[in-house]
């Protein structure tokens, strides 16, 4: 390796032999040195430049060709090999490079004297910089460190010590060894310490991680732990946070029972990620609970989140879906808020969209929302989720809800099975970019022993002196024939006889009395034409009226009112049914 040839090339190198020979002549013959006299050591007149006037105190400039190859790499930090030859045969290793490694020897091939290099992977690299004369590089390679030689004896005798590592990037760079009459092509081996950049950069990673399962925790808690079961449904729902950073989104779903058989199934995404996000998400869903327990019609509950959402952050949009089930009617009544249609699988395998109306998102105000219906009888199945699900930024979304309708007309088993197909079916892996919710739910057609378990009767009640016997008598038969035991009966009876009183008293024609029960419940509700919803009150000794709701309250497991979307309402008791009742 021949310094002297390289100093010659530095920039600046001839201008400053160039000027100190100047200086030279200018003080042996008294001529100054910018007369531009073209001798010998004068500098080019067409570059314009001259040098810099030397005072007698001056320091004197040092001289790069004094200077020693060894002398400078020597004092490198960082690891440095040069390497010559086809089989790589060592020519130099500095001082930082023997320190980590040891000594090595002069001429011996790099694949016997340079083994970490081969540990390493660095011989194949060294042959393309040899092939094609491009430096080349390698980022943060692993390499065991020696023992401190100040470490306790123990610990540089333990087998079962924990090694010390460094990390260190290797560049390999072509060069040409020896003089100009007999120069080799080799490779010049330069290995900066990367280990504290590495380290930073793993324990930031480390730190994202534990922020991330923060932050997913935090998210899953907002959710419900465990999804309510109807009596008539089956439900189950599936959420997939998106992408490994520590930013959770706003996607939330919800089954809340509503009391008389009756069903809401809500799912939501607020717009954006992060905590503040999930935040949003928490505050809505415990309004939707909220709002739920009113017994709204889902457009009702849409204009009191609506206003709620614009109160909680205007900045953030969220869209939803609030839909009730009602085994009675047979049908979905939902209204939506901005959020992506709900699909329903008939039980002959066709696939429904949810039609319209859908208002705007949540938080921008000035909207009415309305509700709509579809059917969903025995033997039907639907699915509600969030946008990323079907999202995918190289194509439309509705091409995305047109393939989830594809593999949820295909799509068997329970709720949960059902769940799971849908997002393989969608592509939905963990590197998926977006949060993800799916509710599935169906209403199963149930034969033989299970179907015996639901049974419907209703009556017509014209009013009269003669409704409330006529009640009394027709709940009697009924539950008789249901075999519920006697007690439960005549609690049956005198809940029956109780809500019709109240409608006789309160309410106008149509009258109506339904009997349900379920594996677990008798329901027992009365619907008139006035939309009056009674409340409980505390009756005074004197009066003759006012205990009706009372005694209700008193010998129900729950009890409950609404407005019917005819005008009128429906009062309605719930009786939980003894274990093991058939």
């Amino acid at each position: 390796m021949n310094f002297t040839r390289w100093s010659a090339r530095l920039p600046g190198t001839q201008r400053r032999a160039a000027a100190r020979a100047d200086r030279t002549s200018a003080t042996s013959s008294q001529v100054p040195a910018t007369t531009g006299a073209q001798g010998t050591g004068s500098v080019p007149a067409a570059r314009a430049e001259s040098a810099p006037a030397a005072g007698p105190d001056a320091d004197p400039v040092p001289s790069l060709d004094a200077l020693s190859v060894h002398a400078i790499l020597g004092q490198v930090p960082a690891l440095v090999a040069v390497l010559y030859g086809p089989d790589h045969r060592v020519a130099y290793v500095n001082d930082a490079y023997a320190a980590l490694f040891g000594p090595r020897t002069p001429g011996i091939p790099a694949r016997t004297a340079l083994p970490e290099l081969d540990e390493l992977g660095l011989l194949p690299l060294m042959d393309q910089v040899l092939r094609s004369g491009r430096p080349r590089t390698v980022k943060s390679r692993r390499v065991p460190l020696p023992t401190p030689a100040g470490a306790p004896a123990q610990a540089r005798t333990d087998p079962d010590a924990r090694p010390r590592h460094g990390y260190y990037t290797f560049t390999c760079s072509p060069l040409e060894v020896g003089g100009s009459t007999a120069a080799q092509r080799g490779v010049l081996v330069f290995a900066a310490d990367v280990t504290d950049q590495v380290e930073a950069a793993e324990r930031l990673r480390a730190s994202e991680r534990r922020q991330r399962e923060a932050a997913v925790t935090l998210q899953r808690s907002l959710l419900p732990q465990e999804l309510e079961q109807p009596d008539d449904l089956r439900v189950a729902a599936t959420y997939q946070p998106g992408g490994k950073d520590t930013a959770v989104g706003g996607d939330w779903y919800d089954v809340i029972t509503l009391g008389a058989g009756r069903t809401a199934l809500v799912i939501g995404d607020v717009m954006g990620r992060g905590v503040r996000a999930a935040a949003v998400m928490g505050q809505l869903r415990t309004a939707v609970r909220a709002y739920a327990r009113l017994d709204l019609p889902p457009h009702e509950v849409l204009q009191l989140l609506d206003g709620l959402a614009a109160e909680i952050d205007a900045t953030q949009i969220a869209t939803c879906v609030y839909a009730i089930h009602d085994p009675n009617e047979g049908r979905l009544v939902y209204a939506s808020a901005g959020h992506l249609p709900i699909l329903v699988r008939d039980p002959d395998g066709t696939v429904r969209r949810a039609a319209e109306p859908t208002g705007p998102p949540l938080g921008t105000g000035g909207w009415l929302h309305t509700s709509g219906s579809m059917p969903f009888g025995p033997g039907a199945s639907a699915v509600l989720y969030t946008d990323g699900l079907v999202e995918r930024r190289d194509e439309d979304i509705d091409e995305g809800v047109a393939a989830l309708e594809r593999a949820f007309a295909g799509a068997t088993g329970s709720p949960q099975v059902m769940c799971d197909r849908l997002i393989r079916a969608l592509g939905v892996t963990q590197e998926h970019d977006d949060d993800v919710a799916v509710l599935v739910l169906q209403h199963p057609a149930r034969t033989g022993h299970d179907a015996e378990l639901f049974h419907n009767a209703a009556l017509e009640l014209l009013g009269g002196i003669e409704a409330a016997p006529r009640a009394r008598a027709f709940a009697s038969g009924v539950l008789a024939s249901w075999r519920f035991p006697t007690d439960l009966r005549d609690l049956g009876v005198l809940a029956a006889s109780e809500l019709v009183a109240n409608s006789l008293q309160h309410g106008t024609p149509p009258m109506r009395l339904r009997l349900r029960r379920t594996d677990r419940r008798l329901i027992i509700e009365v619907t008139d034409g006035d939309d009056h919803l009674p409340r409980r009150r505390r009756a005074e000794p004197a009066d003759e009226a006012g205990r009706g709701i009372s005694i209700i309250a008193t010998i129900a497991s729950s009890w409950g009112s609404r407005r019917t979307p005819g005008g009128g309402k429906a009062v309605w008791c719930e009786f939980a049914l003894p274990a093991g009742h058939p």
